[in-house]
């Protein structure tokens, strides 16, 4: 089981709603169909979550695809990625914050609200 985390660029949807019909349409275009190499402010979120988390996937490309970094998750403006969910509530929490550190937008798709938001638990 896993806890999964969409960020992107672009502006902050003025509500969670607004953020799911942004999410599912980011998603299909670049995820559904063809990727693209990642851009260089989503590399620049994905290495630092990686630096931050070396182990989150252990060592193993065979067990564990995205121990080659977080980057393999993106596509365009967008990633994509699950957190074990033994370690999602130390992960998502700041993962979100990295990203609006980043100047990007957090979204979690399990729960359809923006991370970090008021009113939600981050």
């Amino acid at each position: 089981m896993s806890y999964d985390l969409a960020v992107w660029e672009g502006d902050t949807p003025t509500d969670d709603e607004a953020a799911g019909a942004a999410y599912d349409a980011l998603y299909q275009r670049y995820f559904e169909s063809e990727e693209q190499p990642p851009t260089p402010r989503i590399r620049a979120y994905a290495d630092a979550v990686t630096a931050r988390w070396p182990d989150l996937y252990g060592h193993d490309p065979q067990l564990y695809p995205l121990s080659n970094g977080l980057s393999d998750e993106a596509s365009g403006p967008m990633v994509y990625f699950t957190i074990p969910f033994s370690r999602s509530d130390e992960v998502s929490s700041a993962a979100a914050r990295m990203a609006a550190d980043h100047g990007l937008v957090c979204y979690d798709p399990q729960w359809g609200h923006l991370r970090p938001a008021s009113g939600h638990d981050d």
